[in-house]
This record gives structure tokens, C-alpha cells and sequence, in this order.
């Protein structure tokens, strides 16, 4: 009865915007009622309408999408949940593609003073939320207006303001293997901004190019608005794809087969990059060194494609 009434749902509002007719293949928490399903489906069909009618956030400004940008109909359901975390998907989802803890940590070169992670990759956010959550990335405290810079060369394929949303004002980045040297393509979350970059989306950016200010942007759990009673931060995530290919789904870049990467792992430059693999890793491996621009616009080590997305200063 849900997947019939879908298929109503879907044609009667010029559908089939997220391939609904198979709603109940999509992977909610288990236990949901015919009605919970049927209502899920009805937010998806919605949110992609919302999508398609926000110009300008994830496509380039004339309306035309960018490349490798395709249809809500081309990602599946599984993918939905795992990358975006719906209040009505299975977090079991996410974890199978890689949000959990790996033990891994930065370690940043010799006489530089750079900034620090103070909330880990993957930890749990259960605490605070009103369900079974962890943390889709790591979080690195700056003062106010400290310049959140690119950690890649890239194109801008999101930009968001995020009023209801935890991350608050975001830009996204897509990296092609070219851009960082990897056998992947790769997407880079930079989040908590102080005022919404001037970058554009479609636009291309260098690695080492300054996004924006930090700031806190963002609600919490008590407080429903943004506002400047929490510390500063960048709140910066990493997923990847052999994909090129990728969606956008009510305000979130969900990469096509997409899967979760620890940030840290960003900078071993090499595969595997996978969490499974990551948490294997014997300890004297866990301390993944960094590579960085200083200030003074030196890349430490100089052919680096990759870098911290906080300058670092000399000590």
C-alpha cells in the first residue's frame, strides 16, 4: 500500500523525483508502520522539490547543472541515508560506509604552531541529540574571523546557510584524482562559518584559498538559532566516490556510492582510505603526518596537493 501511494504521489506532483515508486526499498529504521513509510517517502518527494527549486546553491548561477551533477533518480536509497543521516534513515547505515572511530590523529611538522582538533572524528553525539548520532567530521577551534582556507584545489559544488541547520553556514568542495592526487573523487565540508563566503558556486578554487572567516554558525540542541555562546570552529568532513557523479538533496552533496572518510586520512595521500582499514592501522601508523601552508604562503612539503584547512604559523 506505502510503494502504491507513492507512485500516486510521485505522478500526481510531476514525480518520480527520487524514484518513490520504490519507497519501500528505501532503508528507515526498522519497526516504522506502513503510515511512517509512506509519510517518509512524502518528505523525500517534498524535499526534492525544495532542491529543484533552489537555483544558485548547487548549481552555477545561470541555473545549468554542474558538472557531475545528476538526477535525485540516479542515487539510491541506502546511499540517501548513509550520507545524508535523515531523521527517518537507520544510522546503521552510515556506519557500514565508514562513520566510525579509527584512532587516527594529526601530526603537524616541527616548529610550526597549528591548530588542533578538540572534537574527534566519529565520536558519539548521542549525548546531545535526540537519537543515535556521531560526528560526521572533526571539529578545530580558531578565533573569530580566522580564515578557514581550502584543503585542495577544487570546484564549489554547495554553499548553504544553514539557518535550521547544526552546521550552520557551509561551503562544499569537489576534488577531482587530478586535484589531490588520489584515485578518488573526493568532497570537502568546511562549516561554522562567521558570514557566508563570497565564493560562487561552479567556481574554482586553489588549494590554500582562503574560503571565509570561522565563526560558530549553526543551532544546537538547546539553542534553536545561531548565535555566539559556543566556542569558534571549523567543522570540516570528507566523503569520496570512484564516482564522479553526485546529487544534491535538500541542502546536503550526496556523492553517488558515496562513502564517509576520517579527515585525517585525507592526508596520508594514498589508498586505502577506508575507516575499516584506517582502524587497523598498527598505533605507530595512527599519527598520520600533516601537510600545511604557513602564513607566509610556504606549502610544507612544498609539492603537496593537499593541507591543513587552518594556516599554520612559525613557532
Amino acid at each position: 500500500m506505502a510503494t502504491q501511494n507513492s507512485i500516486f504521489l510521485g505522478q500526481s506532483l510531476g514525480g518520480n523525483l527520487y524514484n518513490i515508486g520504490h519507497a519501500t526499498e528505501f532503508p528507515f529504521s526498522q519497526g516504522r508502520s506502513n503510515m511512517k513509510t509512506l509519510q517518509a517517502a512524502f518528505f523525500i518527494l517534498l524535499s526534492g522539490i525544495m532542491v529543484l527549486g533552489s537555483p544558485g546553491l548547487s548549481q552555477a548561477e545561470d541555473g545549468t547543472a554542474l558538472e557531475g551533477q545528476a538526477t535525485n533518480a540516479d542515487v539510491d536509497g541506502k546511499t540517501l541515508c548513509a550520507i545524508g543521516r535523515g531523521r527517518q534513515c537507520d544510522i546503521k547505515l552510515a556506519i557500514k560506509r565508514g562513520l566510525f572511530e579509527t584512532g587516527l590523529r594529526p601530526r603537524f611538522p616541527d616548529n610550526l604552531e597549528c591548530r588542533d582538533i578538540d572534537e574527534q572524528w566519529a565520536i558519539s553525539y548521542t549525548y546531545k541529540r535526540d537519537r543515535e548520532n556521531y560526528h560526521g567530521g572533526i571539529d578545530i577551534p580558531a578565533e573569530f574571523g580566522t580564515p578557514i582556507i581550502a584543503a585542495a584545489t577544487g570546484t564549489v559544488v554547495g554553499k548553504y546557510r544553514g539557518k535550521r541547520s547544526y552546521r550552520g553556514i557551509e561551503i562544499i568542495l569537489r576534488h577531482s584524482p587530478e586535484d589531490t592526487g588520489i584515485p578518488l573523487w573526493i568532497y570537502t565540508q568546511y562549516a561554522h562559518f562567521d558570514e557566508m563566503p563570497k565564493l560562487e558556486v561552479g567556481q574554482r578554487v586553489r588549494m590554500g584559498e582562503v574560503l571565509g572567516p570561522t565563526g560558530n554558525s549553526g543551532i544546537t540542541p538547546i539553542r534553536r538559532k545561531s548565535g555566539r555562546d559556543r566556542r569558534p570552529a571549523i567543522h570540516f568532513a570528507v566523503w569520496y566516490s570512484t564516482s564522479p557523479k553526485y546529487v544534491e538533496r535538500r541542502h546536503k552533496i550526496i556523492p553517488l556510492d558515496g562513502r564517509w572518510m576520517d579527515p585525517n586520512a585525507l592526508f596520508r595521500k594514498k589508498l586505502p582510505l577506508d575507516s575499516s582499514n584506517m582502524k587497523a592501522l598498527p598505533e605507530a601508523e595512527k599519527k598520520v603526518p600533516v601537510s600545511v601552508m604557513v602564513e607566509d604562503g610556504e606549502r610544507i612539503p612544498a609539492d603537496t596537493k593537499i593541507v591543513w584547512p587552518y594556516m599554520c604559523k612559525r613557532g
